[in-house]
C-alpha cells in the first residue's frame, strides 16, 4: 500500500504532465483511443465517485459559515464563465459545433484540480472546496439550463435528457462515494491515498480518447479552438480575481475564486459533448483539459508570490 501510495502522489504532482502525454498519444494513435469514447461517461463516473470519498461535511459547513465568500465563488462560476463563452464565440468565427463546445464548457462546474492549484497558490482551501462542492451538486439543474438558454441557437439542446445524464454520472456516485464514508471507513480510508491515480487515470483517458475521436477536427481548426480555450481560461482567472476583490474579499479568498472560476470540469463537458452532440463538439472540452492543468500551475505560482498589504 506504501508504494501505491507513492505511485499516486507522483501521479497526482505530475498531472499536467499526463494530461498532455495522453492527448499526444491520442492524436497519434487515434484509433485505440477512440475505442473508449463508449467508457467516458463511466470513467467519469468513477472520478465523480472518489470525489465522493473524499467530500466531508466540512465542506457543506463552510457554505454556512461564509455564505458571502461562497456564493461569490458560486456565482462567478456559473456566469463569469458562460458568458465569457458566449462573448468569444460571437467575436472568433467558429462553426456551430465548436461554439456549442465552448458554451458547455462555460457552463459546468468548478474542476477538482482547482483545490490543488489554490493549496499551491497559498490560497483559502476551505473555500476553494466548498465553491467546487456546491458547483457540482448544482450542475444537474443549472449545466442543463444554462446551455438551453445560449448553446440552443448552435445546436438543439435536449436539457432534460441532459440534467438526467448529469445526474446519473455526477450526483449519483457523488452520494455512493459519501454513503460509502458512512457505511465502510476502514476501506475508504485505505483508499484514499489512491484517489489521484485512479482520477488522473480516468481523466487522461477521457482526453485520449476525445482527441483520438477527433483528430480529424483537431487537425483543422485545431489552433483556433485552442485560442479560444486559452482566452476563455485566462479571462477567467483574471475576472474572478477582479470579482472576488470587489466583492471585498481578502486576498486568499480572492485566489481561490480566481482559480475556481477559470477551471472547469471539462471532463463533464466531454461525457456531455460526447452523449449528446457530436465529437467536434467535445474537442474544447479535451483541449481545455489539457491546457488548464498547465495554466492553472503557472496561475497558481504566480499568485502564491502575492502577499497581503
Amino acid at each position: 500500500m506504501k508504494s501505491l501510495a507513492s505511485l499516486s502522489r507522483f501521479v497526482g504532482n505530475t498531472f499536467a504532465a499526463w494530461v498532455v502525454l495522453f492527448a499526444v498519444l491520442g492524436f497519434l494513435l487515434p484509433d485505440l483511443f477512440r475505442q473508449l469514447t463508449p467508457w467516458i461517461v463511466t470513467l467519469l463516473g468513477i472520478i465523480m465517485f472518489g470525489m465522493g470519498l473524499t467530500i466531508s461535511g466540512r465542506d457543506f459547513a463552510e457554505v454556512l459559515r461564509r455564505p458571502v465568500n461562497v456564493g461569490v465563488g458560486v456565482a462567478s462560476q456559473f456566469l463569469i464563465m458562460p458568458l465569457l463563452a458566449v462573448a468569444l464565440t460571437m467575436i472568433i468565427p467558429m462553426s456551430p459545433e465548436v461554439a456549442a463546445g465552448v458554451i458547455l464548457v462555460g457552463c459546468c462546474p468548478g474542476g477538482t484540480s482547482s483545490n490543488v492549484m489554490t493549496y499551491l497558490a497559498k490560497g483559502d482551501v476551505a473555500l476553494s472546496v466548498a465553491c467546487t462542492s456546491v458547483t457540482t451538486l448544482m450542475a444537474p439543474i443549472v449545466t442543463p439550463f444554462l446551455m438551453l438558454m445560449l448553446a440552443s441557437e448552435y445546436l438543439p439542446v435536449d436539457a432534460w435528457a441532459m440534467f438526467q445524464s448529469i445526474v446519473k454520472v455526477v450526483l449519483f456516485p457523488l452520494a455512493l462515494g459519501f454513503a460509502a464514508q458512512k457505511l465502510l471507513p476502514a476501506f475508504v480510508r485505505a483508499a484514499v491515498p489512491a484517489l489521484p491515480l485512479v482520477s488522473v487515470t480516468g481523466i487522461v483517458l477521457i482526453v485520449a480518447a476525445v482527441v483520438g475521436a477527433s483528430k480529424g477536427a483537431i487537425v483543422q481548426s485545431g489552433l483556433m479552438i485552442f485560442a479560444v480555450v486559452v482566452l476563455h481560461n485566462m479571462l477567467g482567472y483574471l475576472i474572478g480575481f477582479i470579482a472576488a476583490r470587489l466583492a471585498g474579499l481578502d486576498l486568499a479568498a480572492r485566489k481561490a475564486i480566481a482559480i475556481e472560476t477559470g477551471m472547469q470540469n471539462s471532463g463533464l463537458a466531454a461525457a456531455l459533448a460526447t452523449a449528446y452532440f457530436s465529437p467536434l463538439t467535445a474537442v474544447p472540452a479535451a483541449i481545455f483539459s489539457v491546457w488548464h492543468n498547465i495554466s492553472g500551475a503557472l496561475v497558481a505560482n504566480i499568485l502564491s508570490r502575492m502577499k497581503a498589504r
